[in-house]
């Protein structure tokens, strides 16, 4: 599963107002510290103030600031209200599903519970705990930061041998 850069964007936005709660912030300064389009963060922090997390203050003295507490935000709602949907396969979407396996295949049902789990998980977090666990503040205004590239992991997942049952 993978997240859009918009819901990247939302957290990026959130736990920089979280870390920087004593004072404004402004776009340009979160887009500076962490080398991201303006232009993009314009478009989420406007969709932030909506939902109600972030408060803007237009004008020369304006900024932006979380209007919630971290222990407040709740990761699971976050990524709802950010991610367009939820579609992991072609299977997933009732109005554009053309695989002709969907009436009989469990796979369906299974990516449907891994993607419960997901947001189980997400459900369980605050802003407040990322912000716990991240352990730095980001870098300062003007400071460009290269990217950071995941690797994925290539350590494999155990499997299970198929069942043997003896007849006898």
């Amino acid at each position: 599963m993978r997240l859009t850069t918009y819901t990247d964007y939302t957290l990026r936005v959130l736990m920089y107002l979280g870390l920087h709660q004593e004072r404004s912030a402004t776009i340009r300064e979160i887009a500076d510290a962490y080398g991201i389009s303006k232009n993009h963060l314009m478009k989420v922090v406007h969709h932030l103030g909506m939902a109600g997390l972030v408060e803007t203050v237009r004008g020369r003295n304006g900024g932006l600031k979380l209007k919630m507490r971290p222990e407040e935000i709740n990761l699971g709602a976050v990524i709802r209200g950010s991610e367009p949907d939820f579609f992991i396969a072609e299977c997933f979407n009732p109005e554009h599903n053309l695989c002709v396996l969907s009436p009989s295949c469990a796979l369906q049902g299974v990516l449907h519970s891994a993607t419960s789990a997901f947001l189980e998980v997400l459900d369980r977090n605050t802003l407040a705990g990322l912000l716990q666990r991240t352990g730095r503040t980001p870098p300062a205004a003007g400071i460009k930061v290269a990217p950071v590239r995941l690797r994925r992991a290539r350590k494999q997942l155990p499997v299970r041998p198929a069942s043997t049952s003896k007849t006898g």
